[in-house]
């Protein structure tokens, strides 16, 4: 992991929704809570526009955070994240600690490679249908993958990628597989479009009457 996340956090001793509506208004913060590590829950706020411009970056969900509170340094992960029912404003988030030796439960990203040029869509007229976008992940946090790529190029026509299909980092594990062969759920597969079958199959219909009028 390449990139690095640091969140300043400030104590929070108020709470409430009074408190919590006061914190967003005056302060432009929002409140959010550490959990987790054997340790008590720490109340926090943390900025929220900060926060949500490093939302925009898609790795920031699948990442360990340092969350920096009072000069003290905390690995972290976001497990929950609240948002205003209609205006574009954050209103709680939720990080749990993490530690090297410990493994997490993290989704993470499915980045789709090659799909364009991949035969069976660009010379066969195929379309991809994708039925998962992220995954959840089982490993150390040294080990969190930002992304899992999904390689196309050579998925034919009616094909269907399946999730024991993907390629893994070393020690990194797919959690609905370890509940069993019912969990392997397709990921994406390549399919002609509806009305291109139909045609195809009018015009193997009008083929076998030519054969029978001759």
């Amino acid at each position: 992991m390449s990139q690095e996340f640091v969140i300043e956090a400030f104590p929070r001793d108020d709470q409430g929704r009074g408190a919590s509506r006061r914190l967003r208004r005056e302060e432009r913060k929002i409140p959010a809570i550490i959990y987790g590590g054997g340790k008590d829950a720490t109340a926090v706020s943390i900025w929220h526009n900060e926060l949500k411009k490093a939302l925009e970056n898609e790795a920031f969900f699948s990442h360990v955070l340092t969350v920096e509170l009072n000069g003290k340094k905390e690995s972290v992960i976001l497990k929950d994240l609240q948002r205003h029912p209609y205006k574009p404003l954050l209103t709680h988030a939720d990080f749990l600690r993490v530690d090297k030796d410990h493994e997490i439960h993290v989704n993470v990203p499915l980045h789709f490679i090659n799909e364009e040029s991949a035969p069976a869509i660009k010379l066969q007229g195929g379309v991809a249908n994708h039925q998962i976008t992220e995954v959840e992940v089982i490993c150390l946090p040294q080990n969190l993958p930002e992304f899992i790529e999904v390689d196309m190029a050579t998925v034919a026509m009616d094909q269907v990628i399946h999730l024991s299909d993907l390629k893994l980092p070393k020690d990194v594990k797919i959690a609905a597989l370890l509940q069993g062969e019912d969990h392997d759920l397709p990921v994406v597969a390549i399919h002609k479009p509806r009305g291109a079958k139909v045609d195809d199959a009018e015009d193997g219909d009008e083929g076998e009457e030519g054969e029978g009028k001759e």
